[in-house]
């Protein structure tokens, strides 16, 4: 399974459409995550390392992040996390 890391494309245009979506926060931490369906996130702080059965990904500030349907992984935050996020 892909983890698809990228800056916004049309960059107002979806941090306009995130703003309508859910805010998530999370400090300095390790825990290990399913994806039950996919999700969609911006960050808008923080830095994560995502270790997955493919290998891992980073991503922080900036990154637009969609993590597939099905993913089984491992979140490390190295700095507390603060987050747009939709699921679905």
């Amino acid at each position: 399974m892909k983890i698809e890391v990228r800056k916004p494309t049309k960059q107002e245009l979806e941090k306009i459409k995130a703003e309508r979506w859910g805010i998530w926060e999370k400090e300095v931490s390790e825990f290990p995550w399913e994806y039950d369906e996919k999700e969609t996130c911006l960050l808008l702080e923080g830095e994560v390392t995502v270790t997955h059965a493919g290998g891992s990904v980073k991503f922080g500030k900036g990154d637009f992040v969609v993590f597939p349907k099905g993913l089984e992984c491992t979140w490390k935050i190295t700095k507390p996390v603060r987050k747009y996020y939709k699921f679905g």
